[in-house]
Formats: structure tokens, C-alpha cells, sequence
């Protein structure tokens, strides 16, 4: 991504912090103060090159030295809140991450193996004094597309709520088969604002975790525990939940639910914050949508894909006018492979809805892939540009 030679337009729209992800290391130190501060994830340790910086453009350079792929987290004060992340770094791979950062102190976690709380540090970003140097022009666009994508959050999360409370009502009477044919569609507004969700780092893990990623000792709670007891799995033991357990599960994802609609209505964005969201959803898709171990029961995984690419492209949208006006050429390649994709997204839907994943071959999924891929190339520059 290319930063402004004094701050990046991050700033304009005003959160303290904003997470801004790199895929092109050689920009890493554009406009951030005193160059990037290195990172060194291993086994044991997780050792920043400085651990006090100034406020403005805050650069990282993270290099997996260990044996396991790792990842990076920038928290805010609390420790929760994650206000930038690199994931999937693998052995001996440098990946790139920039925030725009306000006065204070933040936590920083490597964590080996993609588990736990990481190993954890503190960063103190100081006064730098710097003012933004962007137009009129620059402020009045990209604050509509943050205000315009702050009422689409509060839609989603109003829709989320209103989707899973019927979800669970017929869940929880024991009406399996109404459930069932309400559990995707229920999702969808998740996976549309999944970066905002994930944001709120302590309800992540409540709503959306995976069987597979579950860690010695931790308690599974959410969408795909109720997933699977709607959806057991063929030819393996399994006990379905009690009509008790049932109410108890139901009653915690419909809690988390309400607490994730309530922060959102006071949550505010950034430009960058809108760029950055849009090329991880992509990367959601890549990494856990096409090869299916998103929904392993229900395989609902293409709603989920839909959604992904639908919250994408709403922020990518809202920032093309920005993008149109300052590389129309990006602009348009973007757009064109948006089409695409939805192109071959179509030939699997059913209905109102699609297909099982389980019946999409391996050469589909492969053609989805593809087409995945070759929108997240030019979709990884746009924060580049908008804060260019």
C-alpha cells in the first residue's frame, strides 16, 4: 500500500486507530515514521525492533522465524479490541501490516500455531504532532462512504438480529426442519460485516468458532455447534443436544447477537478500514469458503461465499469514486473481476438460494478459486491508492 508522505487519509475520518494490511512489502515503509518496526514471531518469543513509536503511519514488518505458521495482532488498551492483524504467516515469510495510529498504548500478540492469547507486548505511540495534508475533496468523499457504510453495518447487524432470533425460535421448539432452512440465509449478514464482527475480538470466538479450532480446555459456543446438531455427522457417534441444551446455546449466541448490534450502532470507519475489510472477506473466502471447512455439516459454505463477496464489494462501491478518480484503470479491473466472479458464482445457485457445497467438483471449486484469486490481486492495491 502507498501512504502519504505525512499521514495516511486513515486519519481523516477519524478513528484513533485503523488497521491498513500491506501485500506489497516494498511499500511497508512509505511515510511511516523512523521506517517499520520489525517483528519476530518463533515458538517463544514475539520481539518488536522498538517498542515506542510516534503517532501517524505505524509500519510492521512480521517475520515468522518459528516452525508454525503464526500471526500478528495489534490490540487496542483493553487487549480485546483488534485494530490490525496479519493471519496465515507461514515459516519463514515476512508479511506487511500499517495502522494509522493516535497517541496511547496498544498490545501486540504474535501467536505461533494460530492458537491462544499469543505472546504478548505493549506499544506506546507517542505525539508526533503530524497533520493531514489531504484536499477537501479527499475529506468530503471519503467521509460519505464512511457514514454510507456505517448505516449499511447497522443494517446488517439489524438484520442479523431480526434473522437469527427466528432462527433460534424454531430451533430451540424442536422444528428441526424449519431451522434448518433458515441457518444460511440467518448467516448471510455476518459474513457481509465479518470484519466488523471480528473486530469485537472477544465475540468472534463466542459466534463463529470452528470445531476444528477449538483449543484444550475452551468452550464451544455459537453457529456451528448449533450447526452440527442440526446437521450430525453421517456414520460417527454423536449425541444430539437436550432440549435444555438447547435453550442454553441458543440463549448465549442470541445474547452475543444483541451485543454485537448494540456496538455497532456507535462504531465509526475509516477509508482505509472499508479497502482493508473488503480484501479480507476475499481472503475469508479463499481460505475457509472454497475449501469447505467453513460450514463442514450443513456445507451451506456457498451463502456464506455470497455474503462475503456482497460486504466486498458494498465497501469497494463506496470508495470507487475515490478509486475511479485517482487510477480509473484499477478502478475498472476491480469492477470487471467482480463480475466475474459473480458470473461463476451463479452457475451453483438453486433457486433462491444454492447448492449444497458437497456437490460442487473439485474443477468447480477450483474455477471459484480462480476467480477469487484473480479479484484479491488488483483488490490488495485499492488501499494503496485511496491513501495514496
Amino acid at each position: 500500500m502507498k501512504l502519504l508522505p505525512t499521514v495516511t487519509l486513515c486519519a481523516l475520518v477519524a478513528l484513533p486507530l485503523s488497521a491498513c494490511s500491506l501485500t506489497k512489502s516494498n511499500k511497508v515503509d512509505a511515510g511511516a515514521a523512523g521506517g517499520a518496526i520489525t517483528v519476530t514471531s518463533s515458538a517463544k518469543a514475539c520481539t518488536l525492533s522498538r517498542t515506542t513509536t510516534g503517532s501517524g503511519t505505524v509500519a510492521f514488518k512480521i517475520k515468522n522465524a518459528g516452525d508454525d505458521v503464526t500471526e500478528f495482532y495489534l490490540y487496542a488498551a483493553d487487549g480485546k479490541k483488534i485494530v490490525g492483524e496479519v493471519e496465515n504467516i507461514g515459516p519463514g515469510l515476512t508479511r506487511d501490516l500499517v495502522v494509522t495510529a493516535a497517541p496511547g498504548t496498544y498490545v501486540t500478540a504474535c501467536k505461533p500455531g494460530m492458537k491462544g492469547e499469543g505472546i504478548r507486548g505493549k506499544l506506546t505511540v507517542t505525539d508526533s504532532g503530524k497533520v493531514s495534508s489531504a484536499s477537501d475533496a479527499d475529506r468530503a468523499n471519503l467521509a460519505r462512504a464512511t457514514d454510507s457504510y456505517a448505516s449499511y453495518a447497522k443494517d446488517q447487524a439489524q438484520d442479523l438480529l431480526t434473522r437469527t432470533t427466528a432462527f433460534l425460535a424454531a430451533y430451540q421448539a424442536g422444528d428441526d426442519a424449519k431451522a434448518r432452512s433458515l441457518y444460511a440465509a440467518a448467516r448471510q449478514p455476518w459474513e457481509r460485516i465479518e470484519p466488523v464482527a471480528e473486530s469485537f475480538g472477544d465475540l468472534d470466538p463466542k459466534m463463529d468458532l470452528r470445531e476444528a479450532d477449538l483449543e484444550q480446555g475452551q468452550r464451544w459456543t455459537g453457529w456451528h455447534l448449533i450447526e452440527k446438531d442440526l446437521w450430525p455427522p453421517a456414520g460417527k457417534a454423536y449425541t444430539p443436544l437436550t432440549r435444555a441444551e438447547r435453550a442454553t446455546y441458543a440463549a448465549d449466541l442470541l445474547a452475543n447477537t444483541k451485543d454485537l448490534h448494540t456496538r455497532v450502532q456507535t462504531a465509526s470507519y475509516t477509508a482505509t478500514q472499508l479497502s482493508n475489510g473488503a480484501k479480507e472477506l476475499m481472503d475469508e473466502v479463499a481460505t475457509g469458503k472454497i475449501t469447505g471447512e467453513e460450514e463442514i455439516w450443513s456445507h451451506t459454505d456457498l451463502y456464506d461465499f455470497a455474503a462475503n463477496v456482497e460486504g466486498a464489494k458494498q465497501a469497494f462501491e463506496l470508495l470507487e469514486p475515490v478509486l475511479e478518480s485517482r487510477n480509473e484503470e484499477l478502478e475498472k479491473q476491480i469492477d470487471e473481476r467482480f463480475d466475474a466472479l459473480a458470473n461463476v458464482l451463479d452457475q451453483h445457485r438453486k433457486g433462491a438460494g444454492f447448492v449444497s457445497y458437497d456437490t460442487v467438483t473439485p474443477a468447480q471449486r477450483k474455477q471459484l478459486s480462480d476467480a477469487v484469486n484473480a479479484l484479491s490481486e488488483p483488490l490488495s492495491k485499492m488501499t494503496g491508492v485511496i491513501a495514496g
